[in-house]
This record gives structure tokens, C-alpha cells and sequence, in this order.
């Protein structure tokens, strides 16, 4: 029983991070078997895995169709910006009501991460993009705003993949910088106001693109996300 949660977590996990990074984009179709052939896991594991990303918004599950990656719409992607702007302004007011000391030095060592991949690794730099928004809420100490801001910022890595320009789906690194700035300083307003503006910046970037009519290979994208949680 141990021996299958964690198979499954394992694919839960890799499918997740595969989505996030963009390398699964929106409408590919989620076939159960190549994935369990690909990870060594029976149907059913696969299937447990691909209802909790369902549960999230991340994977459209259809009866008698089977799975695919989330496809949002433009009213939802708008929808979607709107309430993580109001989540992260209040991300912003807690931390900044708090020690900024431990929270900074925390930031900058994420912020170091994302610096270092930047032109180098797009995959991990816009996951670590995201991861620091995540980052954020967690240090506040509210596990359920954390959960909220986790499943917000996951779901808007679709609406730039699917609506994006390319290659613009990256947060600025400069605007994480200032948002820093403004915590370190305890300063709510400009906190906020940054932190409007960032996410303001990043809803333009969202643009229509023509449609991209590569055939994704999931086999071969998901061979390389086997055993993440091992290396990290």
C-alpha cells in the first residue's frame, strides 16, 4: 500500500511539473497506458494521479474521451488573474506585518535560483518563476492562503501557455527584486502597488498565439520528468 501512495505521488508529481513547465502544453491528450508504460505503473495509479491534477484545474478528464491538459478559456484566464490579485495583495499585507529578516533572506536565496537559470534553462526558470509567488504565501504561515496562491499560480502556467507569446511567460526578475525591496522595508502600500503592477505585467504578456501545431511526443516529454522527487 505505501509502495503504491508514493508510485503514485510520483506520478502525480512528474505529470504536475511537466504542465507547469510548460513542456505538456494545453489540449494534449493524457493517454493512461503510455503514461503507466513510462513510469512502470499500472492504469489505476495513473488514473488516481490524473483526477487530483483534474480536482486542481490543471487536467480536463471527460467521460468516454479520456485526459488531456487543461485548455482555459480567455473569461476564465481573466477570471483567474483577477482573484490572484486579490490573493497576493493579501500575501503582501501579512508579510509585511512580519519580521522581514528570515522572509528576505529566504526570497533572495530563491531569487538567486531564478537568476542563475535565466537564459539557460526556460523550463526551470518558468517554473521557479512561479514557485516564487508560491514561496511568498508560504512564508506568511497561512497553510491555506499557501494552498489557494499554489493552485492560482499553477493555473495561470496554463493560461500563458496557451495564450502567451513566446517566450514571455517568465516573471521579470527585476520585479521580483522590488518586491523584495518593499517587504524588507515593511512597506505595505508599495508592497501591494508592486506586486499590482508585476502581476498587471504579466497579464499583458498573455496574447493570443497562432496555434501550434507540433505533435507532442508524451512518452518522450515524460521520460525526462521520471523520478523528480528523488532529485529534488
Amino acid at each position: 500500500m505505501y509502495k503504491s501512495a508514493k508510485r503514485g505521488s510520483s506520478v502525480y508529481e512528474s505529470l504536475r511539473r511537466a504542465i507547469i513547465e510548460q513542456a505538456l502544453r494545453p489540449g494534449v491528450k493524457l493517454p493512461e497506458d503510455s503514461i503507466g508504460e513510462t513510469f512502470g505503473v499500472s492504469r489505476t495509479i495513473v488514473r488516481n494521479a490524473l483526477v487530483r491534477l483534474d480536482a486542481e484545474g490543471l487536467v480536463d478528464i471527460q467521460l468516454n474521451r479520456g485526459a488531456s491538459v487543461a485548455e482555459p478559456t480567455i473569461e476564465e484566464a481573466y477570471d483567474i488573474f483577477d482573484m490572484r490579485n486579490c490573493l497576493e495583495r493579501e500575501v503582501m499585507q501579512r508579510l509585511c506585518s512580519m519580521d522581514p529578516k528570515p522572509i528576505v533572506k529566504a526570497l533572495e536565496a530563491h531569487l538567486k535560483e531564478e537568476s542563475a537559470s535565466l537564459g539557460k534553462d526556460s523550463t526551470r526558470s518558468i517554473r521557479l518563476a512561479g514557485e516564487f509567488h508560491i514561496l511568498l504565501a508560504e512564508l506568511t504561515g497561512s497553510r491555506i492562503l499557501a494552498n489557494y496562491v499554489n493552485e492560482i499560480v499553477s493555473r495561470c502556467s496554463l493560461i500563458l501557455a496557451r495564450f502567451a507569446q513566446v517566450h514571455s511567460a517568465e516573471c521579470g526578475v527585476e520585479e521580483h527584486v522590488e518586491i523584495i525591496a518593499a517587504i524588507a522595508e515593511q512597506n505595505a502600500e508599495a508592497a501591494i502597488e508592486k506586486m499590482g503592477a508585476h502581476l498587471h505585467s504579466v497579464q499583458n504578456r498573455a496574447l493570443l498565439n497562432p496555434e501550434d501545431s507540433r505533435e507532442e511526443n508524451i512518452v518522450e516529454i515524460l521520460s525526462r520528468y521520471r523520478g523528480i522527487d528523488k532529485a529534488n
